[in-house]
């Protein structure tokens, strides 16, 4: 394994929604001004610094629970005390059904378990070249631009992960899915955002049902296409691709042989579509922003794309031969979580969490977004640093203050095809190219399910090596 450049990290610097946390609570409508935007950057220093913190406002308490002992009491060990709460099974149904994401306790222990061996290792790698020659098709199309080209990286990155996701999960069968499905995602994205008059009684719940009905409205045309593919994929099962879609479609409870019907194929194939290439886009886009913020860490990453692939196109054996590309990957997940906040729960009965009596109806909010720039947890967490990362500090680490992915029993089932994938993107571009933020330009962070710059991201593109092309395996262009 070949070892990354050493160096020094940039010097601390402001980056967008990392400002200090305010010393005070927000009030109720600034609160609510801020959920336009990302609602945690108004929360209060107090969250960072304690193991639990209890928000108050007119609608009623949350407790934050920021310690990775309270966290692993509340996703694992006493996991069916905190169930979702109403609203978020409610909005995640209208878009999933009953996908891994929103089903009941025991669909869901039935379906991760048919659906497991479709993200093992082995699955994993056989998704790797898709992933690899698609990417590869969009260095050309960044190749096709004028030196200096303005791109928008976030929609960039949102286009690129659709792409693999469809080559992926349905082969070339996905230009009608692709082009609806776009439309559905930023509607159920723009339908999360709330006002004062989504939180009064009787108007407030009204009004969140019709959001929810829109949402299933709009995911029809996906309905429809999927529901085509799958009748495909069962007339021709044995001639049909290796993809995820024939693997979901062949899958069998390894205990009682019944596999997924039509309806519940469609469910799981929406919340792996959906979560799946959204969450990896934005994470790309915080990549490339870091990066583009912090020359010498850029310069460490690119110093180990050369020595290891020199030029070549990488594959999925090339990934444990790339440690600060995937502690860049890493960090960047820390600092700008996907998912920045994983769920609310409420408590069905009294317990103690971190010394605090929880008392029934409670509501629980655990973030990565608080979690990953906790004072006990973090040095200097605002502070870009891939090798906090390295082996090392990642064994000393608490499993539950880093949650990219969730934790507990729904650990998000794709982490490993995520982490493969973004850096194999990664890996090809960034031996390419680098992006300079445009200046004069202000990011502002916009929290929904996932945390997205709010009026994209302008970026410069720059040719690293015009005269080094990307190679094959054995050197051929």
């Amino acid at each position: 394994m070949n070892t990354p450049v050493t160096a020094t990290p940039t010097a601390t610097k402001t980056l967008a929604g990392l400002a200090p946390p305010p010393l005070k609570p927000a009030s109720f409508l600034k609160t609510l001004r801020a959920s336009r935007g990302n609602a945690f950057e108004v929360i209060p220093l107090q969250a960072y610094e304690q193991p639990v913190y209890l928000a108050k406002s007119i609608l009623g308490k949350v407790l934050m629970v920021n310690d990775p002992e309270g966290v692993r009491r509340i996703l694992l060990d006493n996991v069916a005390n905190y169930p979702k709460n109403d609203l978020e099974i409610e909005f995640f149904s209208a878009m999933f059904g009953e996908g891994l994401l929103s089903a009941p306790t025991a669909k869901w222990r039935t379906h991760r378990k048919v659906m497991a061996p479709s993200f093992g290792t082995r699955s994993v790698e056989s998704y790797a070249p898709a992933m690899v020659e698609t990417t590869v098709d969009f260095a050309r199309h960044w190749d096709a631009l004028p030196e200096a080209a303005e791109i928008d990286i976030a929609e960039e990155m949102k286009a690129l992960t659709l792409k693999i996701i469809c080559r992926t999960m349905f082969s070339s069968d996905a230009d009608e899915l692709a082009a609806c499905s776009s439309e559905a995602l930023e509607f159920a994205q723009a339908s999360l955002e709330f006002g004062l008059l989504d939180v009064l009684p009787v108007i407030g719940p009204r009004r969140i049902k019709r959001t929810v009905d829109s949402i299933r409205a709009h995911f029809k045309g996906m309905d429809a296409a999927i529901y085509r593919l799958i009748g495909e994929r069962e007339k021709i099962r044995d001639e049909a691709p290796k993809d995820f879609l024939t693997r979901l479609v062949a899958a069998k409870d390894p205990d009682d042989g019944v596999g997924l019907n039509a309806s519940e194929v469609r469910d799981e194939v929406i919340t792996i579509f959906m979560a799946g290439h959204e969450t990896t886009a934005v994470t790309m886009t915080w990549v490339w922003y870091l990066l583009s913020q912090h020359p010498v860490e850029e310069a460490t990453l690119h110093a180990e794309l050369d020595a290891v692939l020199a030029g070549k196109i990488p594959t999925a054996e090339d990934i444990p031969n790339l440690p600060y590309a995937r502690m860049v990957i890493e960090e960047a997940m820390r600092v700008y979580p996907p998912a920045p906040g994983i769920s609310i729960r409420q408590a069905q009965q009294a317990d103690e969490v971190c010394g605090f009596k929880v008392w029934p109806g409670l509501q629980i909010l655990i973030s990565p977004w608080i979690l990953h720039r906790h004072r006990r947890l973090w040095d200097n967490p605002e502070r870009f640093d891939p090798t906090r990362f390295n082996k090392e500090s990642t064994e000393k680490r608490p499993r539950f203050a880093y949650l990219p992915f969730g934790g507990g029993p729904r650990v998000c089932i794709g982490a490993t095809l995520a982490m493969t994938e973004a850096t194999l993107i990664l890996a090809v571009l960034a031996q390419r190219f680098r992006l300079r933020l445009k200046e004069q330009q202000e990011i502002k962070l916009q929290t929904r399910i996932t945390l997205r710059p709010k009026n994209g991201m302008m970026t410069i593109l720059e040719r690293r090596s015009p005269s080094v092309h990307l190679r094959g395996a054995h050197g051929r262009p």
